[in-house]
């Protein structure tokens, strides 16, 4: 990707996958599945997960060969004021997106009380050659208050957002509206049985719609129609595959 594309807004119609980076051998072994089951996606983006050694921004690095374009997450909330921002001195990596962070488990993890607007806000001071992208979650608060948030990560420098998975459509029609003009990655990911969706509801605080149905076919027959809903509207879409085996969903999302 050229600068200027990394300044400027993000052709639409693009689809990531998200791969968990639990260490470099499965995770090369992932990302080459992602391109020989599902050649529709383009990028791979990489959560930064403490209950793991590799970085996000490392696994950005190691992925290259692979997937030209991986955008790591970056935690707001382990960046101390005089540490350098990750990612800033590759000259390989074009994106990244700013998350705040969960706190930590292990209480010997120092954090900072930063915001992802400060982060946001640090990367375009300090490293105005990356895109930074942000977070937008429509479930954790009322929606007036995630859109401040957007507005102020906006403001910040924010040029883009990656979204929690929704799980119904006539949520993502509402979303849709709110973040009408922005450049977005709409995430999917299949909720497979009962833990799976436990898991959803209790971490995430989604709320399924009642006729929601956590089969792999009733997964796929949702994630193929929120495909297709976002392209035409020409926007992006993003893979969160977990808690499933990567051969039995993604060649099922292949576009025909």
């Amino acid at each position: 990707m050229n600068q200027a594309t990394a300044q400027g807004k993000q052709a639409p119609g693009l689809t990531a996958v998200e791969l968990i980076p639990r260490d470099a051998q499965t995770l090369l072994r992932d990302a080459r599945d992602v391109s020989q089951l599902f050649p529709d996606a383009r990028i791979i983006n990489i959560p930064d997960l403490l209950r793991f050694p590799l970085r996000s921004w490392e696994a950005a690095r190691l992925l290259r060969p692979v997937f030209r374009r991986v955008i790591p997450h970056v935690r707001a909330i382990d960046i101390g004021p005089d540490m350098p921002l990750p990612g800033a001195d590759d000259p390989d990596l074009h994106e990244v997106l700013v998350v705040r962070g969960d706190p930590p488990t292990d209480l010997r993890h120092r954090t900072y009380p930063n915001t992802s607007e400060s982060v946001i806000a640090r990367y375009r001071r300090e490293a105005p050659h990356l895109r930074v992208y942000a977070a937008f979650d429509p479930y954790r608060r009322a929606p007036y208050e995630e859109m401040q948030a957007v507005a102020r990560k906006k403001e910040a420098g924010a040029a883009g957002f990656f979204t929690q998975p929704v799980f119904d459509m006539r949520m993502l029609d509402l979303c849709m509206n709110w973040l009408e003009g922005e450049d977005v990655f709409w995430g999917i990911s299949p909720v497979i049985g009962p833990k799976s969706r436990s898991y959803w509801e209790t971490t995430n605080h989604i709320l399924f719609p009642n006729d929601f149905e956590p089969t792999l076919e009733a997964n796929v027959a949702f994630a193929r129609q929120m495909l297709d809903t976002v392209a035409r509207a020409g926007g992006n879409t993003y893979i969160m595959p977990l808690r499933i085996n990567l051969e039995r969903y993604l060649p099922l999302l292949r576009r025909v």
